[in-house]
C-alpha cells in the first residue's frame, strides 16, 4: 500500500504546484492534474477571476484538456488529482467523463460533493461510480488555502480603511 500512497503524494504535489500558480494570479489556490499510466496528461488551476468564467474551476479545465489530448470524452483509465474536494458541478463533470478514480487533498465544508455536503462519487442512482482517496497532502493544501484567504481578508480590511 505504501507504493500507492507514494504515487498519490507525488502527483498531488504537482496539483499543489498548480494551486500555487493560481494563488500567484490572485485566484483561489486550487490545482488539478490528470494522470494516465503514471504520466501527467495535463494540469490546470482555477481561472475564474482571470477569465470571469464561473466554469473555470481547475477540474473543469483539466477535464477539457485531457479530453482533447486523449481525443475522447471518456477519460477511462485515468486518475484525477485535485487539491480541494470537488463541488457539485465538477463532480458531475467527473462522472460524465467516466473518470474512474479521484484523489483529493482537503475536504470542502462549503461546497464538497464527494463526501462532505453530498457524495456523488458513490450515488447508486448514477451510471458511473468514482473511487475516491481523500486527505492526500491535506495539510499542505489546507495551509495554502488558509494563507490565501487570510491575505485576501487583510487586503480587504486595508482597502476599507483606505490604505
Amino acid at each position: 500500500m505504501q507504493i500507492h500512497e507514494d504515487v498519490d503524494a507525488f502527483f498531488m504535489a504537482k496539483a499543489i504546484k498548480e494551486a500555487q500558480k493560481a494563488a500567484n494570479k490572485g485566484e483561489v489556490p486550487i490545482g488539478a492534474v490528470m494522470v494516465r499510466d503514471q504520466e501527467v496528461i495535463c494540469a490546470a488551476h482555477n481561472l475564474r477571476e482571470s477569465g470571469q468564467d464561473p466554469l473555470a474551476h481547475a477540474e473543469m479545465i483539466v477535464l477539457r484538456r485531457a479530453s482533447k489530448q486523449l481525443k475522447s470524452w471518456r477519460l477511462e483509465a485515468t486518475t484525477l488529482y485535485v487539491t480541494l474536494e470537488p463541488c457539485l458541478m465538477c463532480m458531475g463533470a467527473i462522472i460524465q467523463a467516466r473518470v474512474p478514480r479521484l484523489v483529493f487533498a482537503a475536504f470542502d465544508p462549503k461546497a464538497g460533493a464527494c463526501g462532505t455536503l453530498y457524495d456523488l462519487s458513490n450515488d447508486s442512482r448514477l451510471n458511473h461510480r468514482v473511487r475516491v482517496t481523500s486527505r492526500v497532502m491535506e495539510h499542505e493544501a489546507t495551509s495554502l488555502l488558509k494563507g490565501f484567504f487570510k491575505a485576501l481578508r487583510k487586503e480587504k480590511r486595508l482597502a476599507r480603511k483606505g490604505l
